[in-house]
């Protein structure tokens, strides 16, 4: 797409909550229709049309990612159990090799499907969605803070066995997503949202990095790098997403991407973020949408009077901004109306 079409949505006062996952679970065998890609692209849909945006947007499962790496490479455990205590295994990786590009495992081939169905839609702009290779590497081992440093004190492969692990599986995750983008490609998406939360000040130390160590641009930024020029070589667009607790630097980190979307978390005062972010990159967010569903944390008043000051203090930076969730607003059993009567008061807030 064309880079001007996001700002003009931004321009016509576009409010955009990521949703899919309330529309899902309006469905009593919500798990069955997650493996079948019609029907969840009808809810992809559904939740487009219900949200009132031209952006159909999967939900932001990233734990699939994982599961496949594994049985890719013929691990036999669930996600929730493994970790790699030492570098894959050559018989491992050679197996990574030969099945990446078969039939895709652990429910990619629906969410492949549903992009495909919405693709025939016509009138939304189908989305893809992964985990960043980052985010995805600190899945798959049980500590990654600890290399993550080592490798920031200049520490190297050779060095240190645990660096040796999560470079090793840094370079695997990136294969495999780049993979699963070029996958959701062909079926028709034309904007990828890629969420690399773990991006952040827990897995990096800012002090390392205003030191003058590149241990930030080698590990997030620069796997992620890559798939902005896969992304730019198909005339794809990137709708980059981190909420994670970040310093300036790491946010500049972001905006050598050139997202057409950068989305960020709460924590961040985005008309700040407005003075470093290029008027190009259209700001999305950032309403605590993960205390949506209490309210004794955010009331659906809070939630009008905090959209009314994100739009106008936006609008005082003349910055393209989006309003919408610092996540996707997930289903909480027993606190559906209260989720959706504040995802409403976003919606349909009042602004002067």
């Amino acid at each position: 797409m064309e880079r001007q079409f996001y700002i003009d949505l931004a321009s016509k006062g576009l409010r955009m909550p990521i949703g899919t996952d309330l529309v899902l679970h309006e469905c009593s065998d919500h798990e069955q229709v997650q493996r079948d890609g019609v029907r969840l692209g009808c809810a992809i849909v559904e939740a487009a049309r219900r949200y009132r945006t031209p952006l159909a947007i999967p939900p932001m499962d990233l734990t699939r990612e994982k599961q496949m790496l594994l049985e890719l490479m013929g691990i036999p455990m669930s996600g929730a159990e493994f970790h790699f205590v030492s570098p894959p295994e050559p018989k491992q990786l050679d197996r990574f090799e030969e099945h990446l590009h078969d039939v895709l495992p652990h429910g990619m081939a629906a969410h492949i499907g549903a992009i495909r169905h919405v693709a025939g839609v016509g009138d939304l702009l189908p989305v893809g969605m992964v985990i960043g290779p980052f985010s995805l590497m600190t899945k798959l081992v049980s500590d990654p803070i600890t290399p993550v440093y080592l490798a920031g004190t200049g520490a190297t492969a050779d060095e240190e066995p645990e660096v040796a692990v999560i470079e090793s599986v840094l370079r695997l995750s990136e294969q495999l997503i780049l993979e699963l983008i070029r996958r959701q490609i062909d079926a028709g998406a034309k904007l990828i949202v890629v969420a690399e939360p773990a991006a952040n000040k827990v897995f990096f130390s800012p002090a390392q990095m205003e030191s003058g160590s590149d241990v930030y641009d080698r590990f997030a930024i620069r796997p992620n790098r890559a798939i902005r020029e896969l992304l730019a070589e198909r005339g794809v667009d990137l709708f980059f997403h981190c909420c994670g607790e970040l310093t300036e630097a790491m946010l500049r980190g972001f905006t050598t991407l050139d997202p057409a979307i950068l989305s960020l978390g709460s924590s961040r005062e985005l008309w700040e973020d407005a003075k470093i972010v290029p008027k190009s990159t259209v700001l999305y967010g950032n309403l605590p949408s993960k205390q949506f569903y209490s309210d004794s944390l955010i009331t659906v008043q809070d939630v009008a009077r905090r959209s009314r000051e994100l739009i106008g203090r936006m609008k005082e930076m003349r910055h393209p901004f989006i309003l919408g969730s610092e996540c996707d607003v997930l289903h909480v059993p027993g606190c559906e109306h209260t989720i959706r009567a504040k995802v409403m008061a976003m919606m349909d807030c009042e602004t002067g």
